[in-house]
C-alpha cells in the first residue's frame, strides 16, 4: 500500500549482516542480539542517533519514526525520536481484556460450589469436555478473583492457578444452559458459559485465510473474532475483510498510524 501521507511508527530499528535497517513493528525475538523484521528504512543513519547498541554484527535501538510508507520501505521525513513517543493525534483505544469474564457476577459472588470438583484434575476434564461441546467457540481461565493477581497474597506463587480461585469461561454458539449443565458434571468451581457467534473451527478457517495478507505482522484468534495486525491499513483492508467475512469477524490493527503535528 503506497501512501504519501506522513505516518508514525514506534518500534525497534534493527540492522544485521543479512539486511539493512528495518523498522520491526511485529514480533521481536528476545534473543541477544534480538531478531525481527519489518519495512526497510531507506535513509537511516546510526551516527545521527543515540540509544543504540551493537553485538555480533547487529545494531538496534527503540525509536519513533515519522515518514512515508510505499508498501515495502519506510522513508523518514522527520528526525527520529529516541524511545516510544506519542507525537500527538488520536491513539487507538486500548484493547479489551480478552481474559475477563463476560458473565455477570452471580448472587453471593464467584465461589466454589463443590470443592471435590474444583481441583486441577477436574479443571482438565472440564476443558476437555468443553472442547467436545457442540458449537464450541473457545475457553479460558480468568484469575481476576485470585488475590495473588492483585498483589494481596502472602504467598502469591502458591495461589496462582489455584482451581478454587479462578473462573472457567466457555463460549458456545448453541444452548448455553445445556452446555453449562454438561460442564457442571465435572466442574464445581466458578463457571461462566456465554454465547458466541462463531465456532472455534470457523475462526481457525478465517485465520488460515488471512495469514497471506500482504504486510501482515501477527494474526491470531480472539474472543469470537480474528485479530490481524498489519504494517499499515488506511481502513481499506478493514472494509475489504468486513465485506468478505462480515463486520467484526476480523479486526485489523495498523502498526503505523497517521501523523498529526
Amino acid at each position: 500500500m503506497e501512501t504519501e501521507r506522513e505516518l508514525v511508527g514506534c518500534g525497534v530499528v534493527l540492522e544485521s549482516a543479512e539486511h539493512g535497517p528495518q523498522l520491526c513493528l511485529g514480533v521481536l525475538l528476545a534473543s541477544n542480539p534480538p531478531q525481527g523484521g519489518g519495512p526497510a528504512v531507506v535513509n537511516w543513519d546510526w551516527s545521527a542517533v543515540s540509544g543504540h547498541q551493537s553485538l555480533a554484527g547487529t545494531t538496534w535501538g527503540v525509536y519513533t519514526l515519522t515518514g512515508t510508507y510505499d508498501g515495502d520501505t519506510f522513508t523518514m521525513t522527520r528526525p527520529p525520536m529516541l524511545g516510544r513517543q506519542d507525537p500527538g493525534g488520536p491513539v487507538a483505544p486500548a484493547p479489551s481484556d480478552e481474559l475477563a469474564t463476560p458473565c455477570p457476577e452471580p448472587p453471593g459472588g464467584w465461589r466454589v460450589l463443590d470443592p471435590s470438583r474444583a481441583t486441577d484434575e477436574a479443571m482438565e476434564r472440564t476443558f476437555e469436555a468443553a472442547r467436545r461441546l457442540e458449537g464450541y467457540a473457545g475457553s479460558w481461565m480468568d484469575q481476576s478473583i485470585n488475590p495473588a493477581r492483585r498483589g494481596r497474597a502472602e504467598d502469591e506463587d502458591l495461589l496462582m492457578n489455584d482451581p478454587t480461585r479462578l473462573i472457567i469461561n466457555v463460549m458456545v454458539t448453541g444452548d448455553t444452559t445445556a452446555a453449562e449443565a454438561r460442564l457442571r458434571e465435572t466442574w464445581g468451581g466458578a463457571l461462566c458459559v456465554c454465547p458466541a457467534r462463531h465456532t472455534e473451527t470457523e475462526l481457525l478457517h478465517v485465520l488460515d485465510e488471512v495469514l497471506t495478507t500482504p504486510g501482515m505482522l501477527t494474526a491470531g484468534t480472539g474472543r469470537d473474532h480474528v485479530e490481524l495486525q498489519v504494517v499499515y491499513d488506511d481502513g481499506s483492508l478493514q472494509r475489504e475483510l468486513d465485506a468478505k467475512f462480515g463486520v467484526g469477524l476480523v479486526v485489523v490493527a495498523s502498526a503505523l498510524r497517521p501523523h498529526h503535528g
